[in-house]
């Protein structure tokens, strides 16, 4: 017998189904059931690694953490990377395939379907249950035609869909309702209910809320769930949270990050803003680096030398080297360890157009793009603090120079992906995920703490955040309809 499945659809995007799907995949598993999440195709550069060496969008890692299983890649089959402002590097099943504009997926939309069809068939085989995440909006008609993630696999599988409205960005009655009055008749039918989240308040007073969407709809409501601030400890997936502004404490070790036009896992900065004496900034362009930033954390992106020209266009070099003659410290992660060179060289326009463009040189070391990704989980011994780290490297180029040789900065199987400054200032590194790593965070940050080690436990507090989500899901909506809505 192969699993229950039930879809969970927004009437936009960022309206919350990742961290709801992620909250019931808590709730289903503290049920006794075995839960795995699917996400037909997502399109996003923050990704994780399989332990196989696969890719998957970072939403999918979290969901799988929630199911306490390893992340896999039939989890999210198709993933779409986005690398210019018309063309995405196009993931299948972890493995990179090709580097596509928007009539690609039309064109290829039945192989793909196929594709993730026949993934969504060995997860049901793994599972009691299945939670399916779309993406962005079904109301998006402009795309039905090569949707294969919201009611084009919903149709195709025959799968109920629950869909969620976000009442913290108002409209949420006309975005329900509209929604649905846009769908087709046969996709119509598959709507099971809806739900909302994010509420703030009295719940009472959306009860004529809840009748008005119900009376137009026919849809049942499996609940309202309230604003829930532990959900600030789970990773974010979307860029669009990076532009909510951060208070800083007076006396916080600040770390700021520019906000590159092709970011990518800037999910690496989450363990440092569940420090209490750490604040994260982003700094969106047009604004300078701020004089008082502690550090500066130049993150990853999707395409080096466009960022790097980016960089520039806002004035930010400028201020990354002022900050560092001020005494300040820099750490660049991937693409921002590559800038943080003399020079990238892409002659065979693997990063995106064949060009060459001079880097920051604060570190004595160049980059050339070369074809063929490295995509791995990675154990790395750090040398500046004597402890080993754990992270992941999802990346293009070779990095070398007298740094990488002399000063290595992390140190894995006789390679040196990554290298530090003769004064120590400044570090970078292929690995995404070296502040999840409890011990390599405590001892980055202290010297800043006057040499004091304190360590918050990261990866517990995303686990107790999931079982806080769950409870209150377990409160507020009805999971016995839930599961009685899924398919089977």
């Amino acid at each position: 017998m192969t699993a229950r499945t039930l879809m969970f659809q927004g009437t936009g995007s960022d309206v919350g189904k990742s961290v709801i799907v992620a909250g019931l995949c808590r709730v289903f598993l503290n049920r006794s059931h075995k839960v795995l999440p699917f996400k037909p195709q997502n399109m996003s550069n923050n990704a994780a690694v399989t332990p196989d060496g696969g890719e998957i969008g970072r939403a999918q890692a979290l969901q799988a953490v929630a199911c306490k299983v390893e992340p896999d890649v039939h989890m999210n089959p198709v993933l779409l990377k986005p690398q210019s402002d018309v063309g995405s590097q196009v993931v299948v099943r972890g493995k990179v395939t090709d580097t596509v504009g928007a009539e690609y997926y039309r064109s290829h939309r039945q192989a793909l379907l196929e594709t993730v069809i026949e993934s969504f068939e060995i997860l049901k085989n793994r599972a009691d249950i299945v939670l399916v995440e779309g993406a962005g909006s079904p109301a998006e008609i402009n795309l039905r035609a090569g949707d294969i993630a919201n009611m084009g696999f919903a149709t195709a599988t025959n799968t109920p869909v629950v869909l969620i409205g976000d009442i913290d960005r108002g409209g949420v009655i006309a975005s329900l309702v509209g929604t649905g009055s846009l769908l087709a008749p046969e996709e119509q039918k598959l709507i099971c209910g809806f739900l909302i989240n994010k509420f703030r308040g009295d719940l009472s007073l959306f009860d004529e809320g809840l009748k008005a969407i119900e009376d137009r709809t026919a849809w049942p409501s499996f609940g309202v769930l309230p604003h829930v601030p532990a959900v600030r400890e789970l990773p974010a997936e979307d860029a669009v949270v990076l532009e909510q502004s951060q208070a800083t404490g007076q006396n916080d070790i600040l770390v700021a990050v520019p906000m590159l036009s092709r970011i990518a896992n800037f999910d690496d900065v989450d363990p440092l803003q569940a420090e209490p004496d750490v604040t994260v900034r982003f700094i969106p362009p047009g604004q300078p680096l701020p004089a008082e930033a502690r550090i500066v954390m130049i993150p990853g992106t999707k395409s080096t030398t466009a960022d790097m020209g980016f960089m520039r266009e806002q004035g930010w070099d400028i201020d990354l080297l002022a900050h560092n003659r001020r005494g300040g410290h820099v750490l660049g992660i991937c693409g921002g360890y590559q800038m943080l060179g003399h020079r990238i060289d892409d002659p065979d326009g693997v990063d995106g157009a064949p060009m060459s463009i001079n880097g920051l040189g604060l570190l004595d070391v160049s980059t050339t793009m070369k074809p063929g990704k490295t995509v791995q989980q990675t154990t790395a011994h750090c040398p500046t603090f004597d402890c080993s780290a754990t992270g992941y490297e999802i990346h293009v180029g070779l990095t070398v120079g007298p740094d990488v040789d002399q000063r290595p900065f992390l140190q894995v199987d006789g390679r040196s992906p990554g290298a530090c400054s003769a004064d120590g200032t400044v570090a970078g590194g292929y690995m995404h995920g070296l502040f999840s790593d409890d011990l390599f965070r405590a001892r980055y940050l202290a010297p800043f703490r006057g040499g004091v080690q304190h360590q918050t436990r990261y990866g517990h507090r995303v686990d107790e955040a999931l079982d806080v989500l769950a409870e209150a899901m377990e409160q507020h909506l009805d999971i016995d309809a839930l599961y009685k809505a899924m398919s089977s």
